[in-house]
């Protein structure tokens, strides 16, 4: 039998429930790989004993013949910025640090209903506001495959834990590619769900608008099981004959200025998808770029202070935004939202309501008018338009010989999906040269959630798999 570390959820799942292997000696054999890998920083809170009683507890559930749920006695981890009764939400951010939440955010309820037990809080980039995880408050968290590299962010920790198999998957969330990016950097599999598919309740949020809990795994049936289980929806669809399936490949702006071996193992890819008989469409998506950036940070910079207050007030916390952004800790987190204090350096209400009402629709409309008119599945394109940059390259990178901002180049290609609240997957497709991995990702049209992670179950028999870090 293999390493249990290497086990899927849906796989450790069927083990457990068929009595071949025991959550206690799956508990048991993820804890000690999480304390030889703890120099990834992947966790800010692991509490061993409470893991292993809840371990126990499920096999006591399944001698006694009791009916067990579809994720019975499977650990899953859970990004710092989601309410798990008991343990600590500090949403990587000091103000929050003895912030203990009294009940689970609804998603936790889900997959505690379907019996899976908690495996700690990941480690995040700082009120999620960042993608390189690299938190002054609590450490940077380490890539996997590269510990000078970051894992990616807002996620990284549930990026680094399931890159390096110190969880078989974990719940991150996701506003401009908090799931995607870490996914892309750290070799595995990453789900956005359409927006408001998940509940977002007990979640430290940007913005309502933008904002939803996803997983990370290293299957595509393994997101597939996880969506299910949060959301009711186990549709089983049918996953059309590759020769039937159509895929948009919106060449300017997505596939613009790659980073030569990103672009080069992504074409690879879709080499792959050709010979596969998948029909590859060109498609003209440039005009998304305009009312994106309209939307992208004027949508996020107002709700926050808005919707940050308000989760406080839900869990009654003293601390409100303004207490809250004075004792951040990380330069970069720090500069985009102590502005937000000074009404004169705010997003002016005006300039947040012509992004909902104009230039928010606008993306939406021309998404779905190219989805329609191209007859396409999904649409296809690097995650990131370069692998996963060194650890303090919170500013700048050089991306083909010019130095470009980190933050904005990293989320270019996965923040108009999310505006546009549509559902994304991202798959790791290769290594660089240098061992670091790289992520094709394809978003689908609003609601199509299952036929996406049908289509990335197909895929991931045609793409090459990724060794272990």
């Amino acid at each position: 039998m293999k390493n249990l570390h290497e086990m899927g959820v849906v796989e450790a799942a069927a083990a457990i429930c068929s009595g071949e292997i025991t959550s206690e000696a799956l508990a048991s054999a993820l804890l000690e790989r999480a304390r030889t890998f703890s120099g990834l920083n992947a966790f800010v809170t692991l509490d061993a004993d409470q893991v292993m009683a809840a371990a126990r507890h499920a096999d006591q559930q399944r001698q006694a013949g009791q009916a067990l749920g579809s994720l019975h006695g499977v650990p899953i981890a859970f990004k710092d910025n989601i309410n798990i009764a008991g343990l600590p939400t500090t949403a990587g951010t000091p103000a929050l640090r003895a912030h203990r939440p009294k009940t689970d955010a609804p998603v936790v309820k889900a997959l505690k209903d379907a019996g899976a037990i908690p495996f700690g809080k990941t480690g995040m980039h700082e009120l999620a506001f960042g993608i390189s995880s690299n938190n002054s408050a609590f450490g940077a968290i380490r890539n996997p495959f590269g510990d000078r590299h970051i894992p990616g962010g807002s996620s990284g920790g549930s990026g680094a834990g399931v890159g390096a198999r110190l969880v078989p998957a974990s719940i991150g969330s996701d506003t401009g590619g908090s799931i995607r990016v870490p996914a892309a950097f750290c070799g595995v599999m990453g789900f956005r769900p359409t927006v408001l598919r998940w509940p977002q309740a007990g979640i430290v949020p940007i913005s309502s608008t933008r904002d939803t809990a996803g997983p990370l795994a290293r299957h595509a049936v393994d997101l597939a099981a996880l969506d299910a289980a949060v959301t009711g929806d186990a549709t089983a669809v049918p996953v059309k004959r590759l020769s039937d399936l159509r895929i948009g490949v919106p060449r300017s702006f997505f596939w613009d200025n790659l980073e030569q071996q990103t672009a080069s193992i992504c074409e690879s890819a879709l080499d792959v998808l050709k010979r596969a008989g998948i029909t590859l469409i060109e498609v003209d998506l440039h005009e998304v770029a305009a009312p994106n950036e309209a939307v992208s940070f004027t949508v996020a910079l107002y709700e926050v202070k808005r919707d940050l207050d308000g989760y406080l007030r839900d869990e009654g916390v003293a601390p409100r935004f303004a207490e809250i952004v004075a004792e951040i800790a990380s330069p970069d987190v720090k500069a985009v939202l102590a502005p937000l204090l000074n009404p004169a350096t705010a997003v002016p209400a005006e300039a947040y309501r012509e992004a909902m009402e104009i230039h928010r629709p606008k993306l939406i409309s021309l998404y779905r008018a190219r989805f329609a008119e191209n007859k396409v599945d999904a649409v296809v394109f690097p995650t990131t338009p370069l692998p996963p940059p060194l650890i303090g390259e919170d500013d700048s990178v050089t991306l083909n010989g010019r130095v470009v901002p980190t933050f904005a180049t990293v989320i270019r290609n996965t923040d108009p999906g999310s505006n546009a609240g549509l559902p994304g997957i991202s798959l790791p497709v290769g290594l660089t040269s240098a061992g670091l991995p790289v992520g094709l990702e394809f978003d689908a049209p609003a609601g199509r959630d299952r036929e996406l992670l049908s289509l990335a179950i197909a895929l991931e028999e045609l793409l090459p798999a990724l060794p272990m870090p």
